[in-house]
């Protein structure tokens, strides 16, 4: 069975709702996301509006299709702590890296929790849902249906956490372009392409240009600025073969029924076994 998130932070989204919801239910809102039971949806203003294809029932009545109004939000971070989380974002190169690149830091919920800050949904009272279905339940499978496909759609994109708890992603990715490390990596982001130059022949000749001023030998072997003394370790990626991963299973520019995970687990198990035998 395909599941609906590879990623650390989207397999946590889907496990706040698991804490408290119905099992059926559960299961029933997995056959809605996967069966494109989901009409459409969209995130607004921190909450997200889907419709959902409801079930034909002659015994209640429901002779037709209905098609109910799902809402999910969840609880927003307050301005102030939003502050505060971006400063601590801002002080280590790896995070600011990863986020203006739209990557989620490995330890960035652990980060967080320094602060009282929870990146991610941990308990029923950070989600307020509502569906237009007769279900007294809440969450209803409309609803379950509406998370995990939110769920998958984190793992492309997971910024979208952030717009969920009141951070537009503009606006997170505009903080961390004031940090020194995000303005380097923001010009370079924004570099457009030179404008192409005809030449006059193919071997043009050489101009003479005059080198550059060095104010001193020190400033020339050192630099102007001081280099960081420390170096911060590279760690590991909790998830392996995260870059295959993050399309899903059955990314944009793949056709087939099988799942593309599963095509390339078992070409790369081919690869090593055949790399041991010529060995």
């Amino acid at each position: 069975m395909a599941q609906f998130s590879k990623t650390w932070w989207g397999k946590r989204f889907i496990e706040a709702l698991e804490e408290f919801t119905d099992p059926a239910r559960l299961g029933r809102g997995r056959s809605y996301a996967r069966n494109d039971k989901i009409k459409e949806y969209r995130i607004k203003d921190g909450q997200v509006v889907a419709k959902v294809r409801g079930s034909i029932n002659p015994y209640f009545g429901v002779y037709k299709e209905p098609l109910y109004t799902t809402k999910i939000e969840i609880k927003p971070i307050s301005a102030t702590s939003w502050s505060k989380a971006i400063a601590l974002l801002s002080s280590r190169a790896s995070w600011v890296t990863k986020l203006l690149m739209n990557e989620m830091p490995d330890d960035i919920d652990e980060a967080l929790d320094s602060l009282k800050i929870n990146l991610l949904p941990h308990r029923r009272s950070d989600f307020k849902t509502s569906c237009s279905c007769p279900d007294y339940s809440n969450p209803c499978k409309h609803i379950a249906g509406v998370h995990y496909l939110i769920a998958a759609q984190l793992d492309q994109d997971p910024f979208i956490l952030f717009e969920l708890r009141g951070l537009p992603r503009h606006q997170l990715q505009q903080e961390l372009a004031k940090s020194p490390l995000g303005k380097a990596l923001a010009d370079m982001f924004n570099d457009q392409d030179l404008a192409i130059e005809p030449a006059n022949a193919y071997y043009p000749e050489p101009k003479e240009v005059s080198p550059p001023k060095q104010s001193s030998v020190h400033d020339f072997w050192l630099g102007e600025k001081r280099l960081p003394q420390t170096i911060e370790p590279v760690t590991e990626s909790s998830i392996p073969a995260i870059v295959v991963k993050k399309g899903g299973d059955h990314p944009q520019f793949w056709h087939q029924d099988r799942s593309f995970i599963e095509v390339m687990e078992e070409l790369y198990a081919r690869v090593r076994a055949n790399s041991k035998k010529m060995l």
